[in-house]
């Protein structure tokens, strides 16, 4: 952690002129050194001095550094205070040879648990509380008052801050759910999405599509290779990754790119296609009353919008996506209604009201409502004077932004709109929506649109009925039925997604440059002990010879990665006998690739650093075909050592592991105990949980 021995000054909020613009924040045609061919190692410096605070020379610890860029969202804060409309960024600079955790276990389960250790690890963090703008604070591990990280003596209590204290504070950090966004991204440009918050998971500016907007920009800036994410995103307290594949056919992170990464249970991309095909196509019909039987809550929620909808709803993708576009429909509407007129006059006294007053007034304005003939609307302005007597200001108006979609009295719901020739919000009486409690085919109004409430309730009943495979309904053929329940079970075992991002292309578009691509393959070392990393882009000057590339693709070898501190480059490989004076262009021209072979000179590290799964030798061979940690849940074997998944033994994840079991692997029969049973932790992983991301609207 770098910090001043004084506090930084603190940030004028109301001042943002001077800040950059996150929603356009990297431009996409930023680029840092040459024509942004450069890799991401010297992008990121370059990146960081440009725009960022520079982190002061004093420091607590010096293998933490913590940098800064503060930003203004002009554009989705109108209604919204200036404190508001300022989003900080840090990024942490992490030295991984000092780290508490040295190995990824994002690297492991997405399939690069084969790369060697990487010398830095970049934090990206927004945190939900913008607590981080005009400096650095943490609470007293004594007392909770916040302190300046520079303030070793508490002004409270007098407890003395320790390295120790400060340390612990920034891995917490890290290590915090609540983030609105957390990428981390390795020297070698292999990244992972973390965390993704939106406005539901606690930002005030911020939905998951600007954050994702931003971040996806800032990894193209940067020259980033490769992103994975861990989907496992909720939507109205549903899997989201089950849902938005249904309807779009792929993941809410596929809307920037992510595909299809790796599959627990030895899942394929092709299996995972397949999948979405069968559920989508999956027409409604199956679900609709068969003969003279009586209609059940499922058919009559399908029978409802099939007649609300003016095309036709076949299969489940059709009615899926209708639903989430009425429920986005009815966002936006709710958003209108209680807009910036009501908002600004909502209170924290408004939270004082008890439920008796509230009531009253509510019931005042039925009074009202009911008292208007026929389908006359009436103004909020006419209403809020009919009952102006009743309670005072600041609860009228809270009770008026309250009132779309009321019970009034028996089968009348209040309705809210706005006039579309004043635009000032209107309401009046119209009947129930009776889709949730009877047959609505001969009730059904043709123009009325349910709450959003409402919407989400039928949205939760189908999605339970038709998609989830514990609570599918049992109305289906049963050889339809169960491969309906193996097409869902795919998709929610599909959690990892890739974003390839092909800034491995070598086009400079600079004449006075000369772009190559070097792979590595180590002396005397076996592939089995130590693989191949991936290969580093090299950029050198036009007149540039072979000695100059064998020296520079020494340095960035030894810069991303730990294990080659000390790799020394002595031969490329299909180019024997060349001289080290021989230019480089003329061999492979302006943009080309090569196999550098070389040694580590004395004592590198091999042993610690050589791969990102650690220096555990693990073996997983599990009957569902998976040959490697893929963060699902696993026991080993006392007896032939190999991990296997739980869910396999027919055991759940919220299962406890039973007392016996029969190895699917050597047959034997063994007696459980926790000195026997070596289970991975509550996560499923073997190193610490894995990403989450909620909230993606």
């Amino acid at each position: 952690m770098v910090v001043n021995a004084v506090p930084m000054k603190r940030i004028k909020r109301r001042v943002t002129v001077d800040l950059y613009d996150f929603l356009t924040f990297p431009s996409t045609s930023s680029s840092f050194g040459f024509g942004g061919t450069t890799p991401f190692r010297a992008n990121i410096r370059s990146f960081l001095t440009k725009h960022a605070l520079m982190p002061p020379l004093s420091s607590l610890f010096p293998h933490m550094m913590i940098w800064q860029i503060v930003f203004r969202v002009d554009d989705v804060t109108d209604n919204l205070d200036s404190s508001s409309s300022v989003v900080c960024l840090d990024v942490v600079e992490e030295d991984v040879a000092r780290s508490r955790s040295v190995y990824c276990d994002q690297c492991r389960v997405v399939g690069w648990s084969e790369h060697p250790v990487c010398s830095k690890r970049y934090h990206f963090i927004i945190k939900v509380d913008g607590n981080s703008i005009g400096g650095y604070h943490k609470p007293c591990v004594r007392c909770g008052d916040i302190l300046h990280l520079s303030e070793l003596r508490c002004k409270s209590c007098n407890h003395v801050t320790t390295t120790d204290d400060v340390e612990d504070w920034v891995y917490h950090q890290l290590e915090d759910t609540t983030h609105l966004l957390h990428g981390v991204i390795h020297s070698n440009g292999y990244g992972h999405l973390l965390r993704v918050n939106g406005r539901e998971g606690g930002s005030r500016v911020l939905s998951g599509c600007h954050i994702m907007d931003f971040w996806d920009r800032l990894c193209k800036t940067l020259g980033v290779r490769k992103v994975s994410v861990t989907d496992v995103s909720k939507k109205y307290g549903l899997e989201y990754r089950l849902l938005h594949a249904i309807t779009k056919g792929h993941p809410w992170y596929g809307d920037w790119g992510y595909e299809f990464g790796a599959g627990s249970f030895a899942l394929t991309f092709d299996a995972y296609r397949s999948a979405i095909e069968t559920l989508s196509s999956l027409p409604l019909s199956l679900f609709l009353p068969q003969g003279s039987k009586p209609s059940t809550r499922l058919q009559d929620v399908i029978s409802f919008y099939r007649s609300l909808s003016k095309c036709e709803l076949l299969n489940i993708k059709d009615v899926f996506s209708f639903l989430m576009r009425l429920i986005h429909d009815a966002h936006k509407s709710s958003l209108r209604v209680g807009d910036a007129t009501f908002k600004k006059q909502r209170t924290s006294s408004v939270l004082s009201w008890s439920r008796v007053d509230v009531v009253r007034v509510e019931e005042a304005m039925f009074r009202v409502l009911r008292a208007v003939s026929g389908s006359n609307w009436v103004s909020s302005r006419a209403l809020r004077g009919a009952v102006c007597r009743v309670a005072p200001p600041t609860l009228l108006d809270h009770c008026l932004m309250e009132l779309n979609g009321k019970l009034a009295v028996e089968g009348m719901v209040v309705k809210a709109r706005h006039n579309p020739n004043s635009g000032s919000l209107e309401y009046r009486l119209e009947p129930q929506n009776v889709s949730i409690t009877t047959n609505c085919n001969d009730n059904c109004v043709p123009n009325f649109l349910p709450s959003k409430e409402i919407l989400k309730q039928d949205l939760k009943l189908l999605y339970e009925s038709i998609l989830h495979p514990q609570t599918m309904s049992t109305c289906l053929p049963e050889a339809i039925r169960n491969l309906t329940i193996s097409s869902a079970e795919k998709l929610l075992d599909c959690k990892q997604f890739v974003k390839h991002y092909n800034n491995e292309k070598l086009s400079s578009g600079n004449e006075d440059v000369i772009c190559i691509s070097c792979e590595l393959e180590l002396m005397d070392q076996h592939k089995e002990i130590t693989p191949d990393p991936p290969a580093e882009l090299v950029v050198l000057p036009i007149n540039a010879i072979v000695l100059d590339l064998k020296i520079e693709a020494s340095k960035a070898f030894q810069e991303v990665y730990l294990a080659f501190r000390r790799f020394q480059a002595e031969e490329l490989l299909g180019y024997t006998g060349v001289e080290d004076s021989t230019q480089v262009k003329l061999l492979m021209g302006s943009t080309g690739s090569v196999r550098v072979r070389g040694r580590c000179l004395g004592k590198s590290g091999l042993s610690k650093y050589r791969l990102e799964r650690g220096v555990e030798r693990w073996t997983v061979d599990c009957t569902c075909g998976a040959k490697d940690d893929d963060g699902e849940r696993m026991l080993a074997c006392d007896v032939c050592g190999v991990w296997q998944h739980t869910r396999c033994f027919g055991i759940n994840d919220s299962d406890a592991v039973p007392a016996k079991f029969v190895c699917n692997r050597c047959k034997e029969s063994l007696q459980m105990t926790l000195s026997v049973v070596q289970c991975k932790n509550e996560s499923g992983s073997f190193g610490k949980g894995l990403a989450t991301s909620y909230d993606v609207r």
